[in-house]
């Protein structure tokens, strides 16, 4: 989503690099550069102004440590007011009561995310050792409660619904049930409306004043822009929500809405949601998605991503069979179904600093992924084993049965033995006689090089 404004910003402080000294002159004419990928960026005219007055203050005002450039001063100031534009720090869920269960209020406008986002915190509070309940409290759109049945299903979470159209009754009996059936937390999925009306406003304000609960999370879908904050503004004025959610983070608008929102209505960003998946949550950490607009990646939450979702023992399998040089389709399959997992590609190639550079992402194309994986499936278990025995005729069987073309095959197959090639280069002995693979790198040195 940062991608663009991303790029104005490298741009604007690359004119830094090579001044001797910071002045009025070069530094206000980065600031102009920068003001206007901001609002280009769709961030708030009055939060952009403030920034830009922050900046110039401190880089004015700010002594340039003799191991430090002019410009990676002015990068770590711009950095410094970026994360605190956002709110500074990460803020938790406030779930430490004696009440059971913990009450959490899901509001926001209909098409937001709101039942998918209740999923995807009851997925990612389970993982942590809490046992959440969803009560369907929208009770007016039909599909809310079939979409938070099936999602919960796949989660293996159950979920409190009535056949009434009362969300106050809903929602206490539902927190009921949870007391009944040691259930910790109650996720509450409220109603929402394709914009702001009085009636919605009242049943939440009573939903708000009867469960009296821990949290109130205002789902936003971040693709709106600007009329994100204006809506936030409009719920936290009636509701006093306690935490923004922002969806749909892995759209391709210009995101200023996540830099504004907190600035607007001065409530923490707590998550953010970049795709459909029930596991594609991730909390808002300001400093590191500052880091990630700066273009400096985020290694840290790259590799949280990999600890939890990636299957170590198979990962472990796969160096052997590399050391081996015992590689072939099945485990090339095996491993995009891992990287699957990890998220969007465009998300993780933003984790990683520099590679935006080197591959954009606007230039991942995902359904290629998808055409890899129909010839994979397409080939028969010998084939995937053992590839040279792919010949002529088996080359056009698995082109027509993965709907693709002989000429797609043929190149899949020239990339996969490229990159057993280089798979075997890599794997080398040191001095000590001892081989070393990329796997070796333990998670603990690739946190530590953030």
């Amino acid at each position: 989503m940062f991608e663009t404004l991303s790029d104005k910003l490298d741009s604007a402080l690359r004119k830094l690099s090579g001044q001797a000294r910071i002045n009025e002159v070069n530094i206000g004419n980065a600031l102009r550069d920068i003001k206007r990928a901001l609002l280009d960026a769709d961030v708030n005219y009055a939060v952009t102004k403030n920034f830009i007055e922050q900046v110039r203050k401190k880089a004015l005002g700010a002594e340039v440590i003799k191991s430090v450039s002019p410009s990676q001063m002015i990068v770590k100031i711009v950095f410094d007011e970026l994360k605190d534009m956002m709110g500074g720090k990460q803020v938790d869920l406030n779930l430490k009561t004696n009440r059971i269960p913990a009450v959490i209020m899901v509001a926001g406008l209909q098409g937001a995310g709101k039942t998918t986002f209740a999923a995807k915190l009851a997925l990612h509070l389970k993982k942590r050792g809490r046992n959440p309940l969803l009560i369907a409290a929208d009770v007016y759109r039909p599909a809310a409660i079939d979409q938070l049945k099936t999602l919960g299903a796949q989660i293996e979470i159950p979920v409190f619904a009535i056949d009434e159209k009362d969300a106050i009754k809903a929602a206490t009996l539902g927190i009921e049930y949870a007391k009944q059936n040691a259930r910790d937390i109650a996720i509450i999925d409220t109603a929402g409306r394709l914009q702001i009306d009085e009636e919605m406003m009242q049943e939440a304000e009573t939903l708000k004043k009867m469960l009296n609960p821990e949290e109130i999370l205002f789902v936003v879908d971040a693709m709106i822009g600007q009329e994100a904050v204006n809506t936030a503004k409009a719920f936290n004025d009636r509701l006093d929500f306690d935490g923004v959610v922002l969806t749909k983070m892995d759209g391709d608008t210009r995101g200023g809405a996540a830099l504004s929102i907190k600035s607007v209505v001065n409530k923490p960003i707590k998550f953010v949601s970049s795709g459909e998946k029930v596991d594609d949550l991730d909390i808002f950490y300001p400093d590191r998605m500052a880091q990630r607009i700066l273009g400096m990646g985020d290694i840290v939450s790259f590799v949280e991503r990999a600890q939890e979702r990636l299957d170590l023992k198979k990962t472990e399998e796969l160096q052997k069979k590399l050391l081996k040089n015992e590689f072939d389709f099945d485990d090339f399959y095996a491993q995009i179904q891992e990287i699957k997992k990890m998220g969007s590609l465009q998300s993780l190639i933003s984790m990683i600093p520099g590679m935006n550079k080197v591959i954009p992402t606007d230039q991942i194309n995902e359904r290629e992924i998808k055409r890899v994986e129909a010839i994979i499936c397409s080939m028969t278990k010998e084939e995937r084993r053992n590839p040279d025995i792919i010949n002529g005729s088996r080359r056009a069987r698995i082109a027509k049965g993965s709907g693709t073309t002989v000429q797609e095959v043929n190149s899949l197959l020239k990339q996969f033995a490229e990159m057993k090639k280089m798979m075997k280069s890599l794997t080398k002995l040191d001095k000590a006689g001892r081989r070393i693979t990329a796997q070796n790198i333990p998670i603990e040195r690739l946190a530590a090089r953030r």
